[in-house]
């Protein structure tokens, strides 16, 4: 059975300097956590040195996220570039009938199904390692947002949370011993 999420990357290992170039595009339809507003799209290359399996590529998005000062919806669009390494362990069987080469992965997750790359697995650790930490609206923190104030939300960035301007007295600037 073949599933679309996979990419066959075996006659790439088993045939190293061989260069496979795709072109993809996903809406990513398994996460839920993730809102996107255009597919996710790019372009992925693979080659194997015998040792290594090497994977690069460049992807664009457009998300929507939650304004970090007043929790609206905000549009941001997301660029990323992958470098991932791969060890390969066994032989090409390009060089010789014995053996055959496949990649061990050392990740946390599965990110490969034997020589097949799980591409929305990998495209997904991309796009959530880009993403803001804090989103903001078109007010940002310095401007006067209206939805923040009808919240109560009226932190800027400079008042920050209480507890850290109380720890801020602590810390004394130091006299030159000149």
């Amino acid at each position: 059975m073949r599933r679309d999420d996979l990419l066959d990357l075996n006659d790439v290992l088993q045939h190293p300097g061989r260069k496979l170039e795709v072109d993809i595009s996903t809406e990513l339809n398994q996460e839920e956590d993730l809102d996107l507003v255009k597919p996710l799209e790019g372009y992925l290359e693979a080659v194997s040195t015998g040792n290594i399996l090497l994977l690069t590529g460049k992807f664009s998005t457009r998300v929507v996220l939650e304004c970090a000062r007043c929790s609206e919806p905000v549009e941001s669009d997301v660029t990323f570039d992958i470098d991932e390494q791969f060890p390969v362990e066994g032989v090409p069987s390009s060089y010789g009938a014995q053996d055959y080469a496949r990649v061990v992965p050392d990740e946390p997750y599965e990110l490969f199904e034997g020589n097949n790359l799980i591409v929305e697995a990998l495209l997904r650790q991309g796009l959530l390692v880009e993403l803001p930490l804090q989103p903001l609206c078109e007010y940002g923190w310095d401007g006067d947002c209206p939805i923040a104030r009808k919240k109560g939300k009226i932190i800027t960035a400079k008042e920050g949370r209480p507890e850290f301007g109380q720890l801020a007295n602590l810390m004394k600037p130091e006299e030159d011993d000149r």
